[in-house]
């Protein structure tokens, strides 16, 4: 990721599904204005899906998303659609191809309706699309079965000419969620001049050399916002205080060192941390909340799942791996069980855990982490973040700002 670049996960996720050979892929080159994925005549060319970042015009940063063909077949096409469906989660707008490899709309609808379907129920807004619209006589199709599920009749367009590639981007800003691109990460915690005072421990997680991303982000916010500024290394903390001129109004810090910083804030600085703002830009704050008190009733046989976004190389003192295990085992017994699971690795059957514990999810997009929720939520099991977990186990979160 380049660090001039708007982070994918702040992107607007755009997934083109479709069979197989319907031009997916022709159709994501043709909004890219270049060839970013492959194309073939060969059923199946796309095993994987492709994520292209770019800027459109009346919308912004997008990421659009090509994705397997959904009438895969044999053992490693069902692995692929699998794929797909995991693409399913994070997607906030779906194109919908309806065409078969000639540009027909195929007499039988049934898989393509299912998984307009399956996008509804997720609430995910569907264009429906008629690609090669060159290759047929498109005028004479029937569309009423498309029509009838999805509420609108399908554009057609063609990924060869580029007709009706303006069409889509249309349709796409009529689709735009209307709270995409309003959440803050800092919300209305503070505002012009306030003076905000950001503790960054540098251990061996930290990075050689850059910021990790939500204290990137939540620094750009700041000097967005116009507010005063202020770095310093948990161990400076002390000599920091002492040079300002007047307490900060917020002091942001790591969860890991919540617990240090708060014995040496000022009485009349509020105490958050990165973890704890993205728990509310990211997710269902209240929930995680709630979801935290469930702690107090966790025992030696409970088991906890622990759900990394990151998919790095476990270090040493990590906070997922380590540094919260041993918090929670600290707590409630050595005998305590914990899973952790990392990327996209979600298990679909909950049951099984009496709490589920989500990092910061600085690297999901926020309909992902939403989605995530709701899955705990429908099998009836409590789900918080890193932040809110840390500060329930060390007293304070009655005592921090979300």
């Amino acid at each position: 990721m380049s660090f001039i670049q708007t982070p994918n996960s702040n992107r607007l996720h755009i997934a083109l599904f479709g069979r197989r050979n319907s031009g997916k892929s022709s159709l994501v080159n043709a909004l890219a204005g270049q060839d970013v994925t492959l194309v073939s005549d060969t059923p199946g060319t796309t095993t994987d899906p492709v994520l292209k970042a770019m800027e459109i015009h009346g919308i912004g940063p997008c990421l659009f998303i090509d994705t397997p063909g959904y009438d895969d077949e044999g053992e490693l096409g069902k692995q692929r659609v699998e794929r797909t469906l995991q693409i399913v989660e994070k997607t906030d707008i779906a194109l919908l191809l309806c065409n078969k490899e000639n540009g027909d709309i195929p007499s039988d609808l049934t898989e393509d309706i299912h998984w307009i379907e399956l996008l509804k129920k997720k609430k995910i807004p569907v264009i429906p699309l008629v690609n090669k619209a060159d290759s047929s006589d498109y005028a004479t199709l029937n569309v009423s079965a498309i029509e009838k599920h999805t509420s609108s009749s399908p554009l057609f367009v063609s990924a060869k000419t580029g007709h009706g590639i303006e069409l889509i981007r249309q349709a796409i800003i009529r689709c735009l969620p209307e709270d995409f691109d309003a959440q803050s990460i800092t919300g209305t915690l503070i505002t012009e001049d306030d003076l905000v005072l950001l503790v960054m421990p540098q251990d061996v997680q930290a990075p050689k050399g850059r910021l990790i991303l939500p204290q990137a982000q939540t620094l750009r916010e700041l000097l967005d916002k116009k507010c005063i500024t202020i770095c310093c290394t948990t161990d400076k903390l002390p000599n920091t205080l002492q040079a300002l001129s007047r307490p900060p109004k917020l002091i942001i810090t790591d969860s890991q060192v919540f617990k240090t910083v708060y014995e040496q804030k000022p009485k009349e600085s509020k105490l958050t941390s990165f973890s704890v703002l993205f728990a509310a830009y990211k997710g269902d704050i209240d929930y995680y909340v709630e979801s935290a008190k469930h702690i107090e009733n966790l025992n030696k046989s409970s088991c906890i799942l622990i759900a990394e976004a990151c998919t790095h190389a476990p270090l040493s003192e990590d906070i997922g791996r380590v540094k919260l295990p041993r918090l929670l085992k600290k707590r409630i017994g050595e005998e305590l069980q914990i899973d952790i699971v990392s990327g996209n690795d979600f298990p679909p059957d909950l049951s099984k855990y009496s709490l589920i514990i989500q990092c910061g999810a600085c690297m999901f997009n926020r309909k992902y982490v939403l989605n995530r929720i709701e899955q705990a939520k429908k099998q009836q099991i409590p789900m918080t973040n890193y932040g809110i977990a840390i500060a329930f186990m060390n007293n304070i979160l009655d005592k921090i700002e979300y």
